[in-house]
This record gives C-alpha cells, structure tokens and sequence, in this order.
C-alpha cells in the first residue's frame, strides 16, 4: 500500500484517492469482521458502522499535523469502525472482545474510560488502533488479493449511547477540548457530563433490574402468582408454561393443527398483556383462575369462532401461542358489557378479509352459539 519513502501532502492524498476501492473493501472487511464477533459472543448492541476518510479531510489533517505522517499507513483512521453499544458496561464487554481477537497497536490506542480525573471534559470511549488479520475469515480473502493491506491499521471506536450522543453534540458545537470552551459555559458542560454518566448508571441498574426480574419469575410464579403482574415478561413466560400452553395444546388439537411454539413474534406478548389489562386480569394468579373456570368454553369457543378466520391465521401454518389467551378475552368481552370486541380485535391486529363490523357479528354469533350450545349440555 505504500512505501517507506515519504510523501508530500498532496502525494499522500492522491495515492489514498486512487487506492479507495481498496480501503473500501477493508471497510466493509472490518464491518464483517465485528459483527461477527458480536454476533458470536452474544452481545446485545445498538449498532456497528463504519466510515472512510474523506479526501479533503486527509488533506486538512495533514496540513495541520505538518512532518507527523510520512506514509499512508501512519494515518490510522483512513478507515473507522464504530460500535454503539445501549449501556456503558457492554462498552468493556466490546473493549475485551476486541483485545481477545484483533492485533491492537497498543501504542496509538486509548481507553478514556481509564481518564479519573473529577473535573474530566468530553466523553468516555475507548479508541483501538488494530491491524487486519489474515487469521480472521473476513480479511483472509482481502490480504491475499492485496497484500500491502496487511501494513494498514484501523481505528474501533467503541462508545455507550449516552457517550456518542455527547461527542456527536459536542463535536457539533465545535468544542474539541476544555480550553476551547469559554469559561461561562464550561460549568455547565461539567453538569451535563455528569447528569449523562448518571444516566448511563441508571439505566444499567434498569438492565440488571430486568434481568433479576425475569430470572426470579419461575418461582414467584410457583409460590407467589397472585403478587406477579400481568407485564411483557410474564406473558413471554406464561405462554410456555401450563395452564396457557396446555390450553393452546387443547385449542390447536380440536383444530386439527400444530402449536407454532416457536412462532417468530416479538410483538405477540406486547399485544397479549395490553388485551389482558383490557379485561381486567392483572396477576397471574388471577389469570391462571380465569383459564381454570373457562378453559371448556375457550377450547369450544376457538374451535368453533377461528375455522370462520382463517385468513387471519392459517397463513402462519397452525396455531400462535397464546391462543387461548387471545379466544379468553374475546369471550369476556363478549359477557361483559363494559368490554368491546371491536377493541380486542383491534389490538390483535385481526382484520383481515371481513371489515371490523362484520368480525364483531362474527364473534359474538359464535359466542352465542358456542355459550347455548354449553349451558345446554350442563343443564341437560
């Protein structure tokens, strides 16, 4: 990519112009080459992304630092990759994969999170200088087409969200470092560094609160199921445990189906608990008496009401979990005055051929049916 002989500005910037499609594939190399890593290690970021170097800012940089690059492998952020990462303790996560898997030039390297001093301006990040590596599927195929690719090195930026969002509105604001802040103002930069680094806490000690939520779940819902509320992670987790999935088992079977158990739907326990709060039930030791005193009514109720949908459904190829969740409320909302099946129908999305009108005729006819059909066989 470049010799040991040095170049004048203009040279240096006329080599990396016509060398660019090579720093581009060394991009799109590096770009691979971290999300796999993270992908790997299992490892929940915001986002990677990854510019080059302008020419005209390789120009201005070298005007600027006159005698510091002699050759374009001295200038180590031709290309960068950067890693946003949503809390500031996934920053040493990231930091540690990257010392593990990447030759790091140590020398031109930088951990800000390391900066302990308490009046200490600008952001924390951390800033690797790496080489690629012909041990790493991504850049293999790259070094061998283009040896001299193997002198180059690379800059990973590796920064918390709160952390980008100061550098990108300080950079905005053009101030580079504390002494180009007037005095007047630098005060209040110091408050809001440190309003932002609470922030980042907070939110970690939210992740670590989630976390301990759900692994606590399984035995509150055991012992103590009527203090659980009815929220996202206890409807992700109900809808794997009895009595929702043997009831959803009952439903797909009078179907003649198969329970899509691993029906690929993020937003399905989001809608199933606003539904839930929409009738009423907000605790699963409330939940789990409703599904007791109604499951023959929801099991009859499903397999009478959905054959008349199956547009709204059969596409999936069977049965979504939660399906007696979903034929539970419509039932109450169909008893209970107070309740409409239009909102129920609403929130599951289950508009399909039949406009809303004629759905609601559809459910409640069913309801009609399946509930006379019932009382019938008790009283008889």
């Amino acid at each position: 990519m470049s010799s040991s002989a040095p170049f004048s500005p203009s040279t240096l910037v006329a080599d990396y112009v016509s060398q660019l499609s090579e720093y581009e594939a060394l991009r799109s190399a590096a770009v691979a080459h971290m999300a796999r890593l993270l992908q790997e290690a299992g490892l929940n970021i915001h986002h990677v992304t990854a510019r080059l170097k302008k020419p005209a800012s390789l120009a201005d940089k070298l005007r600027r630092k006159v005698g510091r690059y002699h050759t374009l492998g001295d200038v180590t952020d031709l290309v960068g990759v950067r890693v946003i990462t949503y809390f500031e303790s996934d920053v040493a996560a990231v930091s540690r994969l990257v010392e593990g898997c990447c030759e790091v030039d140590w020398d031109h390297s930088i951990d800000k999170s390391k900066m302990h001093d308490p009046d200490r301006f600008g952001y924390m990040g951390v800033h690797y200088v790496v080489r690629p590596s012909a041990s790493q599927p991504e850049f293999a195929a790259l070094l061998d087409a283009h040896p001299g690719l193997s002198d180059l090195r690379f800059e990973i930026q590796i920064r918390s969200i709160l952390q980008h969002a100061w550098a990108e509105i300080e950079h905005d604001l053009g101030y580079k470092n504390r002494e180009a802040v007037p005095r007047e103002v630098r005060r209040r930069f110091y408050r809001l560094a440190g309003l932002l680094e609470m922030a980042d806490e907070e939110f970690m000690a939210l992740a670590r609160m989630s976390r301990d939520y759900a692994a606590t779940l399984p035995e509150r819902v055991q012992e103590e199921p009527e203090s659980v509320f009815i929220d996202v992670q206890s409807v992700s987790y109900l809808l794997g445990q009895p009595p929702v999935r043997p009831l959803d088992l009952e439903v797909a079977e009078a179907l003649g189906v198969t329970l899509l158990v691993d029906w690929p739907d993020p937003e399905r326990p989001v809608r199933l608990t606003s539904l839930l709060d929409y009738v009423g039930v907000h605790s699963v030791g409330q939940l789990q008496k409703e599904l007791a005193r109604f499951a023959p009514d929801i099991v009859r109720f499903a397999a009478a009401l959905l054959p008349q949908l199956r547009e709204a459904w059969t596409p999936a190829g069977g049965a979504r979990p939660g399906t007696s969740l979903v034929h539970y409320a419509l039932l109450r909302a169909c008893v209970n005055p107070s309740l409409e099946a239009r909102e129920v129908i609403k929130m599951l999305d289950l508009m399909g051929t039949q406009s809303e009108r004629q759905l609601v005729r559809t459910v409640r006819e069913t309801y009609r049916e399946v509930i006379s059909a019932g009382t019938e066989e008790r009283e008889g």
